[in-house]
């Protein structure tokens, strides 16, 4: 098994000091280089000066919120993984971070354990690309991705992707034409399944559509598969 990078550059967003602190110490042990900052306006900054390998963002922070911080960033054209915190119980708030372009997301209260565990998944992945396939490019219709350079083209004009909306896409394009259980492609892309739910497949799925399908309620390519998860039409 590939171990996730052991040595990745962290930003984490949040204002109450004591978590922040927690947060920061715990990664470190692991190995990582840490920055931590308060305010969404730091966070903006941080990301436009230096690169990193994974953002933890709180959603409820000052001056400039965790959701308008995340629009800014994708905005950027910034791909960094993102990894929201969000409080208990607040169901909308996590599908809108990951509408917008969180790959991932934590409930407070959350253990140690668990963020750790999403911390690897998502470097993980940004480690190895996930994708185990031998063959590095995808061809379907008039779309071509590349696995080993990480882009996809339609008609020659190149697609903005998050990480997690790519291996994604890989991840249905190694089953092509195959139905593809939800169950299956949380243990693939997000690397668990505890805590997360299909409605986090799906939620990415429809921005995928959004990116690669000529009309998104119509999709020709990403078709869903009634009480079983989707499928890829090549």
């Amino acid at each position: 098994m590939t171990e996730a990078m052991s040595d990745a550059h962290i930003l984490i967003v949040e204002d109450n000091t004591d978590l922040a602190y927690g947060l920061q110490n715990n990664l470190e042990i692991e190995g990582h280089s840490v920055t931590v900052v308060k305010t969404g306006r730091e966070a903006i900054e941080q990301t436009r000066l230096k690169e990193f390998d994974l953002l933890i963002l709180d959603l409820m922070i000052p001056e400039v919120d965790g959701f308008r911080v995340l629009k800014t960033i994708r905005g950027d054209r910034n791909n960094i993984p993102v990894l929201i915190l969000t409080s208990r119980g607040e169901e909308a708030d996590k599908v809108q971070g990951l509408r917008i372009g969180a790959d991932d997301y934590v409930t407070k209260p959350f253990s140690v354990l668990e963020l750790i565990a999403r911390v690897d998944a998502i470097l993980r992945r940004r480690s190895t690309g996930n994708n185990g396939s031998a063959e590095d490019i995808y061809r379907f219709s008039n779309i071509e991705v590349n696995t080993k350079t990480r882009e996809i083209y339609r008609e020659g004009k190149q697609l903005s992707l998050t990480p997690l909306e790519f291996d994604l896409l890989v991840a249905l394009l190694k089953r092509k034409d195959q139905a593809v259980r939800r169950d299956e492609l949380l243990k693939e892309v997000w690397g668990h399944t505890a805590d997360v739910y299909s409605r986090t497949v799906d939620t990415h799925i429809a921005e995928l559509r959004k990116k690669i399908e000529r009309k998104s309620s119509k999709p020709e390519f990403i078709l869903t598969v009634p009480k079983t998860g989707y499928r890829l039409k090549v």
